[in-house]
């Protein structure tokens, strides 16, 4: 264990402190991070470091605590299931999908991201699930952004999960990409559903992307309290 802390240390170091602050606050979480690297070795070890960071940093100064954390990695392609959603409690891997990213994020590669209504481009950060509802694309969810400047009007914006005919990996064979949303993170039809139902009502979901202004910034991986205790919601 002590090699093991050492070694994250050394990553959170190298990263500018990133992922420090879930590792000192919590004890536990070396476990957790353990377990569910090894449900999911294909997700990048920096990317889920910093998911668990974010959401310890969130549940430490005020958030409830979630049952399911959903992560995504923007820096895959969307022809790959870049999208991860875990059972906190029985450490493991639920679902691994395909997910869109916004149509002015970019092609097969989401490259560029925004907070602003209008831009249809998909946004960073930590995000905290809401209420189910049916909407013009079938059973949805919202969720509100946590993250000032970065993802907070995610709801102005109508940026929920939703299913979408797009998100069909036979699209690569004649496109080179999947469908591409108006910044939502759209999921399979298929699967839409099973997605709503694990995320729904207070859990945690994180867009993680190696831009280095966030990752610099963000009030989450580098868990800064004076602004987090001010946003986090507490139900």
């Amino acid at each position: 264990m002590l090699i093991f802390l050492r070694r994250l240390f050394l990553v959170a170091a190298s990263l500018g402190s990133v992922c420090s602050p879930v590792f000192a606050a919590n004890a536990s979480t070396p476990v957790l991070y353990n377990s569910l690297a090894q449900a999911a070795p294909e997700l990048n070890p920096q990317v889920l470091e910093s998911a668990l960071s974010a959401m310890q940093c969130a549940v430490n100064n005020g958030a409830s605590k979630a049952r399911h954390l959903a992560v995504i990695d923007y820096s895959m392609p969307s022809t790959a299931k870049r999208l991860w959603i875990f059972d906190l409690k029985a450490k493991k891997l639920v679902l691994r999908e395909l997910v869109a990213h916004g149509q002015n994020s970019g092609q097969n590669f989401a490259t560029r991201f925004s907070n602003s209504e209008g831009s249809f481009q998909s946004s960073l950060g930590l995000f905290r699930t809401q209420e189910s509802y049916q909407g013009a694309n079938g059973y949805s969810l919202r969720m509100d952004g946590l993250e000032p400047g970065i993802n907070d009007r995610a709801r102005d914006r109508d940026i929920v999960i939703h299913g979408a005919s797009y998100v069909n990996p036979l699209w690569s064979q004649s496109q080179g990409r999947i469908g591409r949303s108006q910044g939502c993170p759209a999921v399979r039809p298929q699967v839409a559903r099973q997605v709503v139902d694990n995320l729904k009502n207070g859990q945690f979901m994180f867009a993680w992307y190696p831009d280095q202004r966030w990752l610099k910034s963000s009030a989450y991986l580098n868990c800064k309290p004076q602004l987090v205790a001010s946003i986090v919601s507490t139900k």
